[in-house]
């Protein structure tokens, strides 16, 4: 019986390191995973939001569209309209390694609405219609330029990442939430 236990000892000790290892893993990753989320949260309080909601997206929308903004949300291009005017053009990824904000941005149909909610006190929502979906080389900045209406251009990159997905709605209203 002795015996027996001796050689228990090495695999019962094994077993005790192997569950504190699981549990640390564990809360490190879901204390990311938390840490994320609150970070969003955060973001989504305080930064113009866009949605499509067919597709369950919604996002933060930061000013720019360097890497520190496209990894948590998406960016509006410096330059290109304003809220409810002009061409607004915003960009996001679509990737499995940085935000994957854009993943099913190629489900988009002609008809879906796409919403830009203002920071102000009555959280304005500017809805947008989506009236046309292509797809363009990287190089293909033209999208970007004011077409004289009031739209909003959503560019991300094709799942090879070797194109751009554009989406682009009409200004079809505004409402005071």
């Amino acid at each position: 019986m002795e015996k027996k236990r001796k050689r228990n000892k090495p695999m019962f000790v094994i077993g005790i390191i192997m569950i504190v290892f699981g549990v640390g893993a564990l809360s490190f990753y879901g204390y990311r995973k938390i840490s994320r989320e609150l970070y969003l949260r955060k973001l989504l309080n305080n930064n113009i939001n866009f949605e499509i909601p067919r597709l369950d997206i919604k996002v933060p929308v930061l000013e720019g569209t360097d890497d520190k903004a496209l990894q948590v949300s998406a960016g509006h291009f410096e330059g290109t309209g304003a809220l409810g005017k002009g061409n607004y053009c915003i960009a996001g990824h679509n990737s499995t390694i940085y935000a994957e904000i854009f993943n099913d941005l190629d489900e988009i149909e002609t008809g879906d609405e796409m919403f830009l909610v203002d920071t102000d006190e009555n959280r304005t929502r500017y809805r947008y219609v989506v009236t046309d979906y292509k797809t363009v080389e990287p190089s293909d900045t033209w999208v970007l330029n004011d077409f004289g209406d009031n739209r909003l251009t959503v560019i991300s990159c094709t799942d090879d990442g070797t194109q751009r997905q554009v989406v682009v709605g009409i200004l079809k209203g505004q409402t005071q939430t």
